[in-house]
Parts: C-alpha cells; structure tokens; sequence
C-alpha cells in the first residue's frame, strides 16, 4: 500500500504516472484526499464521469455528492475534468450558504424567464442559489448578472430547450424528493410507487420549475423514468428491489441541493 503522506513529491508522481495499481483506502487519516462537489452536476453527467474513471483506473469513492480521490492523482483528475468540461459541460455552480453574495428579487418574473435566467447562469459558470423568487449569485458576479437581467427583460435572451408542453406540476421537485427518498428506503412503498407512476408522464424534460435549470431536470426526469421502470420490471420477476433502491438513491442525490 502506498502511503501518500509519507512519500516526497517526487515519489507520488512517480507512482501516481507509473501504470502502476494505486491502492487508495479512503477510511485512513494518513491519506491526503481530494474533493470534488459535484452537487449540480445530472444523472447522465454523473454516470459519465464514473465512467471516465474507471477507464482511466483511477481510484476514488463518492461521499454523497463529492467525488474523492488520493492527492496523487489530483493532476489526472483535473485533465479528467477538463476534458468532461469541453465534451458534456457547462456544469451548474452552486453558490455556497456562507459564501458572500448578492440578492435578486423576482417576484414579476414569469418561471420561463426564469428558467432562462438558470439556463444563463449555468452557461456563464456563475455560482447561483434560488431561494424562491430571489435568485442568490456570487456577489463577484453581481455586473454579470445584472447584464444577463438586462438581456432576458429586452427579449434579447430565451431559452434554447423550452417549447410549447405543459409547464411542470406545481410542487413536482419537492414531490418527486420525498418519493425518492422514501423508495431509497423501502423500494415497496407503495403510496410513493403510485406517486411517480403517475407524475411520469406529466413530466416533460424540456420544460424545468423555475428554479432549476434545464439540464438538471432533464436529469430528474430521466431518474424518475428509471425508477418507473425498475418498478414495473421488478413486478415481472426481470429486475430486483435493490434496482429500485439503486436508481432512487441516485436521484434523490440529483435534487437534494434544490429542495
């Protein structure tokens, strides 16, 4: 076992560039890890960037919504990320509690001109938070968002996924959550079965709450889809309950940040 902390820069990067096995026990205080929070990041992206670790070998756990790795591979999984950047990006930043920020109110606003505001702000790579009509954005940000205020209000700005099906239900983040969590737990519940097998086809991808961007809907909407879908196979005898739990896990960690 290679014990990062105890070896010179040198040796970690000989190591970390050698081909070589890197044993990587996350438990042990002597390792130096790294963090990365992909929080805003969908389904379909997660999976993808599951993905391109294993194909790189690279070792890493995932702790709730933070990917982890051995300080030796950092530089690795830095090109990773880059790479996944330019090929499946931008990702949606989401602005820290306790980070200093700056406050928009709008309450005028209807949910697509919010929806493209999101959209924006995701393209931008501008960290954001929604708290209800107010969107909360870096307060380095404030002129860029201002700009982007300006944009959408002159109709110069609009949504590049939205069309003409139904908005989502009113509460349907919240609601799909609390199946989601539920299902995580017992995947037999029954009352939250019937909840997203009924929710599903009301859902359309390309048309999110306010609040939450495109992407990352289309994403929940996906989870949801899955979850229908292991419940009726697991019915047939062809998937298991453990399908069930699996896909509601994954999606209940999509949508916590945003209930």
């Amino acid at each position: 076992m290679a014990f990062v902390n105890k070896q010179s820069a040198d040796q970690s990067n000989e190591l970390a560039g050698s081909g070589q096995p890197i044993d990587f026990d996350p438990n042990d205080p002597d390792t130096v890890k790294v963090h990365y929070d992909v929080s805003g990041w969908t389904i379909d992206q997660r999976a993808e960037l599951s993905e391109a670790l294993a194909n790189s070998e690279l070792p890493h756990f995932w702790d709730e919504e933070e990917l982890v790795v051995p300080e030796i591979v950092e530089d690795r999984v830095d090109a990773l990320f880059e790479r996944l950047e330019e090929e499946i990006g931008p990702f949606a930043i989401l602005l820290s509690d306790d980070a200093e920020s700056t406050e928009f109110g709008l309450d005028e606003w209807s949910g697509d001109d919010r929806t493209v505001l999101t959209e924006a702000l995701v393209d931008a790579e501008i960290p954001y938070r929604w708290d209800g009509s107010t969107v909360v954005v870096a307060v380095e940000a404030e002129h860029a968002v201002d700009d982007l205020l300006d944009a959408i209000e002159a109709g110069e700005l609009i949504s590049t996924t939205a069309d003409d099906g139904p908005a989502a239900p009113e509460g349907a983040i919240s609601t799909i959550f609390l199946a989601a969590d539920k299902l995580a737990k017992d995947p037999l519940d029954a009352k939250s079965r019937n909840v997203l097998i009924e929710l599903h086809p009301q859902l359309d991808p390309k048309r999110p709450p306010y609040g939450l961007a495109q992407r990352t809907w289309a994403g929940a909407v996906d989870g949801v889809g899955q979850i229908v879908d292991h419940i009726i196979a697991a019915s047939s005898g062809v998937d298991s309950d453990s399908d069930v739990i699996g896909a509601a896990q994954e999606l209940r960690s999509l949508i916590r940040p945003y209930v």
